[in-house]
């Protein structure tokens, strides 16, 4: 007697699980990483999940994981590409004068806030780095290895390193009253007249003996 037949195989071209199907439009990524920066704004790092990014962009988890892995890789692509752009334009901070490098560097940084595109990773970063180390960790790879030292390396003084950190803490804890807290009158004081008070003091820590 012969053995009874096997049961069919499976559809070989079924995906593993977390593997996109072929089909996967090209902008998938960047919706992944749009709706993580704005669940990241939103919740902080903590109270985000990936399971919460994956359904306010549409797409299942084994996805985003695909594409980027654990929860803190998201966190850190989703900030690093949004803020890319800006990263890279603060090489312009070396040009001109060290006595105005104060003003460029205020300017500068209140621009990003100012800009739609750059405010919201920079608001998960800030709300999510005061609470968890992984997301502070991003927010010194960013802030520290790539826009402070390039303001050091400028400075011929003494202790450049802390003079740049120093004008950033003075920017930051601005930025923290202004954008997150909305302490008013500052919240809704006109931009010019914010940068032409705070400039001052971050040339001071900059170049000031």
């Amino acid at each position: 007697m012969s053995e009874p037949p096997l049961p069919a195989a499976k559809e070989t071209g079924a995906r593993r699980r977390g593997r996109p199907p072929r089909t996967e439009s090209a902008d998938t990524r960047d919706r992944i990483l749009t709706a993580a920066r704005e669940e990241f704004s939103e919740r902080g790092y903590e109270k985000t999940s990936v399971r919460g990014i994956a359904k306010a962009a549409g797409v299942d988890s084994a996805l985003v994981h695909h594409y980027f892995g654990t929860k803190e890789q998201v966190f850190e692509a989703a900030i690093e590409v949004a803020f890319a752009p800006a990263l890279d334009a603060s090489g312009t901070l070396a040009d001109g004068p060290p006595d105005g490098v104060g003003e460029r560097l205020t300017r500068f940084f209140f621009g990003v806030w100012d800009d739609p595109t750059t405010r919201t990773p920079l608001l998960a970063i800030l709300r999510s780095a005061v609470t968890n180390e992984t997301a502070a960790a991003v927010f010194r790879r960013l802030v520290a290895g790539q826009l402070l030292r390039r303001i050091a390396a400028q400075l011929d003084l003494p202790d450049a390193e802390l003079r740049a950190e120093l004008a950033a803490a003075q920017l930051v804890g601005t930025a923290m009253m202004r954008y997150v807290i909305k302490l008013e009158p500052l919240a809704s004081a006109d931009l010019e007249q914010v940068i032409a008070r705070v400039a001052p003091v971050a040339q001071g820590h900059l170049t000031n003996p």
